[in-house]
């Protein structure tokens, strides 16, 4: 990149006050076409969000080696999942994306090594609630990988690094969902909204706690929390996305919880809005 380019890049996001940003819990795919309480919270929230600059998406379906970040113009709408109907695999999300915000990241963060990818685009992680908070795909859009190599830790670290993106109008959004067990799910209570085991209940309470109480230690060292958690968080990848947005909250900032709800006995759909 020519110095002009730099220089260019480098105040290509002024100062502003500091923008919310948001935990998701995105739950299935089709939340991108169907009617239900969750999308009709996802809208809400957006009517209290301004304009972003710029998104900037951490979500649970993008894991690599290494930390990654979209660098394309025009990235794709990706269905990385599958034996669902014709039309979700028809829905695109056409966002641009944001070569300036990449670089942003590239250039700020030392926790690790930020690399570029013009492969990805966008998973279902961001453009199936992405879509419901702005329809018009009119904000410029780049998407984080998880490092698996990373410890829970770690990702907390890296996240600390892209809070003074909140200065300069970009959203910040982790895209997961905190209580995540396919293998458990009880499939005869899919659409049962409240449903959960008792350990999920158990789980749900403590993390709700944690978070409302500015506990990130407990959070982040979540393995010792005992069986509930072990079984709410069998892999990491939804979780994870958590943290990002938790590193991000300031001390005298609000939180508030929305979509606060369980589903098919092992899933549950709790999102937060931070400032």
């Amino acid at each position: 990149m020519h110095l002009q380019e730099l220089h260019k890049t480098a105040s290509y996001f002024p100062s502003t006050s500091l923008m919310p940003c948001l935990f998701l819990g995105h739950g299935s795919p089709m939340n991108a076409i169907e009617e239900n309480e969750f999308v009709i919270g996802f809208r809400k929230i957006a009517l209290e969000l301004p304009k972003p600059k710029a998104i900037l998406c951490i979500s649970a379906h993008w894991e690599t080696k290494g930390t990654r970040v979209t660098n394309m113009l025009y990235p794709k709408t990706i269905h990385d999942f599958g034996g669902f109907p014709k039309a979700l695999f028809d829905v695109q999300y056409p966002a641009k994306g944001s070569p300036e915000l990449a670089f942003e990241i590239k250039k700020n963060t030392t926790k690790t090594e930020v690399q570029f990818d013009e492969n990805w685009g966008l998973d279902h992680g961001a453009w199936s609630v992405l879509k419901h908070l702005f329809p018009l795909a009119d904000v410029p859009i780049i998407q984080m990988s998880l490092d698996v190599n990373l410890s829970p830790q770690g990702h907390y670290d890296v996240a600390k690094q892209l809070a003074e993106l909140r200065r300069k109008g970009i959203l910040i959004i982790g895209s997961g969902n905190m209580i995540h067990n396919l293998g458990l799910v009880h499939w005869q209570k899919l659409n049962d909204i409240g449903f959960a085991y008792d350990w999920a209940i158990e789980a749900r309470e403590k993390m709700n706690h944690f978070i409302l109480n500015d506990d990130h230690d407990s959070l982040i060292h979540y393995k010792n929390n005992g069986h509930s958690f072990q079984l709410s968080i069998p892999t990491p990848e939804h979780y994870i996305p958590l943290l990002y947005v938790l590193a991000l909250k300031e001390k005298t900032e609000d939180l508030n919880l929305f979509n606060d709800k369980a589903l098919a006995g092992s899933l549950t759909m709790t999102s937060i809005k931070i400032g």
